[in-house]
């Protein structure tokens, strides 16, 4: 537990609003996007420049004192919730771009950025910045590469792995390391950026990130396709996948998830089919318009009752942000609505569609599927009530069996949300013994006294 002392040492090298001690104010940082996980933290400082993070990581590892790094808060694993006794190093004073680099197509930036902005800031420059997670407007920079974010575009362009080129990070005593470049060719000792992107601030707390910019797609389409069956649409899935089109997004919503889309944003969407694919595909106009055809046709072929196009920019515009909505539309419905993640190889989607329907009804649960199907990344989403602890204890076990059953198909527990607090339970399960024990030396050797986000991931 920290006391008056340790504040009053804090107080030695912040400014007074940087560092918050009253519980009204800790309030607001004692969760994240996660259901049902909260804890109020000792502390929350909020820094604004690399050598302040510096200071208070090298005063937290002599003083032993837990230290939880958060962004804008939007995790759905319990990442950035605190653990007791903990000191929350809130990241969202770093906010600055620090430079385009048309010259070299990358952009660097502090850790408090939000994605959108970095879109923006790309965009400007006549450029591209793929990887565009659901929470893009409100989620930070340095979330995303702590996670190794995802997103809709992630089945042509991939996530955020793919652009990171370098960072600056400060280790758990204070000492700051700074690795990569913006060379696209650098095998210059390990590439210790990688182990960073996706730590889940477990290994060390970015503060400076280099991000790989390309060319903007030249022109682009978006369909919509209606099935009465949703295994059909996993089926095209599958065939158009297997037909060699990566489309730029795949996008899957179930009934469930269509009619409250519907109900939340208003396009004109019809809520009686039993499952909807969202398609775009980018590219050089002869090939956009091509490939356009040939997934009509796929989908026409694999059960879609209706295809059609949108008719412009802004019809486009709106079906995308229908979808970036699915998951605030569905918090409509319950008291308690738990996001889940998980990703099996494209050939298996149809049998993992039909493991969740099939896993809802035996439970007796409202489960609404959404989510990225083109890199067979589905979102099944829990609507429950965390009151009533007889419904709880049966999501608990429903997760248990769909996370068991991915793995069983050759696939993951968790495709870009993390594990944090909430997967850390199934990770065994899903990497086994072996993996573990090389991760837990790993962490153990950047964070001997075990102060970075302890307990998260693995204990």
């Amino acid at each position: 537990m920290m006391d008056a002392g340790h504040f009053e040492q804090l107080r030695g090298f912040l400014r007074p609003d940087q560092l918050l001690t009253s519980p009204e104010e800790l309030s607001v940082y004692a969760y994240d996007g996660t259901a049902m996980l909260h804890q109020l933290p000792e502390c929350v400082v909020l820094p604004e420049n690399t050598r302040q993070v510096s200071n208070v990581l090298r005063w937290a590892n002599e003083a032993r004192v837990p230290v939880v790094a958060r962004g804008s808060g939007t995790g759905l694993a319990g990442g950035s919730v605190p653990v007791p006794g903990s000191l929350v190093l809130c990241l969202v004073r770093l906010n600055k771009i620090l430079e385009v680099d048309t010259r070299n197509l990358t952009l660097t930036a502090e850790p408090g950025v939000l994605t959108q902005q970095i879109s923006d800031a790309a965009a400007a420059a006549g450029l591209f910045y793929p990887p565009d997670p659901g929470s893009i407007k409100i989620s930070t920079i340095g979330g995303n590469v702590a996670n190794n974010s995802g997103g809709l575009r992630g089945l042509k362009y991939g996530v955020t792995r793919d652009y990171v080129m370098a960072l600056e990070v400060v280790l758990a005593d204070g000492r700051i390391l700074n690795t990569g470049t913006k060379c696209v060719k650098d095998v210059a000792g390990f590439t210790l950026k990688d182990l960073f992107i996706g730590s889940e601030g477990a290994l060390g707390v970015i503060t400076r990130i280099v991000l790989k910019l390309i060319p903007k797609p030249q022109a682009k389409r978006t369909l919509l396709a209606l099935y009465d069956r949703m295994t059909d649409a996993a089926q095209t899935i599958s065939a158009i996948i297997e037909r060699q089109i990566i489309p730029c997004t795949l996008e899957f919503l179930d009934q469930t998830t269509i009619a409250c889309v519907e109900g939340y944003a208003k396009i004109g969407l019809p809520t009686d089919p039993d499952a909807v694919l969202l398609i775009e595909v980018d590219g050089h106009p002869v090939q956009v318009e091509e490939q356009a055809a040939q997934l009509e046709e796929l989908a026409a072929v694999h059960g879609a009752r209706q295809v059609r196009r949108a008719a412009d920019e802004a019809e486009a515009l709106r079906l995308a942000t229908a979808r970036r909505s699915a998951f605030s539309a569905l918090a409509r419905l319950a008291p308690t609505v738990i996001l889940e993640d998980v990703t099996v190889p494209r050939s298996e989607l149809a049998r993992m569609v039909a493991q969740v329907q099939e896993v809802a009804q035996r439970y007796q649960l409202r489960i609404g599927t959404f989510g990225h199907m083109g890199d067979g990344n589905l979102h099944p989403t829990f609507l429950t009530d965390e009151r009533n602890e007889e419904e709880i204890a049966r999501v608990e076990k429903a997760m248990r069996e769909v996370f068991e059953y991915a793995v069983q198909l050759g696939g993951t527990i968790t495709g870009e949300h993390g594990v944090g607090l909430a997967k850390k339970p199934f990770l065994v399960g899903a990497l086994g013994p072996v993996a573990l024990d090389v991760m837990r030396r790993v962490r153990k050797s950047f964070d001997p006294n075990g102060i970075l986000n302890p307990g998260k991931i693995f204990d």
